[in-house]
């Protein structure tokens, strides 16, 4: 069992890319999504803080920041690692796995330097899409080669 995940986000660190031992390349990249709120209530009034949420730079919404660990195998890990650099924005779609050893999907938590509790999902990248950011006008995306033929269009649900 497996989950699909689509994100937009930005990419906190410059790519490391290395190889297995069979050659094979690996890139990981850390990439940041967030939510945010607004303060003002509908009927007039101010929201409080949800809890792990913090102040957004202008004082009027509430943020939320997911980090999500991606990993892109062979071609697609060369294209990311020659590509991409910290701070641009990308679309990522791949699969959920998990941190735990019976294989189930959680995050992978560890403790801050100022002590608070994190947690990152690791994501392992099927497409990546540059779309931009610090300047640039987006870039080449890599993913997964289209679908064998051999089926009828006719018969898709949508």
């Amino acid at each position: 069992m497996f989950q699909r995940v689509t994100l937009i986000g930005h990419v906190g660190q410059d790519p490391q890319m290395r190889y297995t031992p069979d050659g094979v390349a690996v890139t990981t990249i850390s990439v940041a999504t967030k939510e945010t709120i607004s303060k003002s209530m509908p009927g007039g009034g101010e929201r409080s803080c949800p809890q792990g949420w913090k102040e957004s730079y202008n004082g009027k919404s509430w943020e939320l920041t997911t980090w999500w660990r991606v990993t892109c195998w062979r071609g697609l890990a060369e294209t990311v690692n020659q590509y991409l650099t910290k701070g641009q924005q990308v679309f990522v779609e791949g699969i959920v796995g998990g941190d735990a050893a019976d294989g189930t999907q959680n995050p992978r938590v560890w403790t801050g330097n100022d002590g608070v509790a994190r947690a990152s999902y690791e994501l392992t990248a099927r497409t990546v899409k540059f779309l931009g950011g610090r300047g640039d006008a987006g870039g080449p995306s890599m993913g997964e080669p289209p679908p064998e033929t051999g089926f009828e269009e006719d018969a898709l649900p949508f």
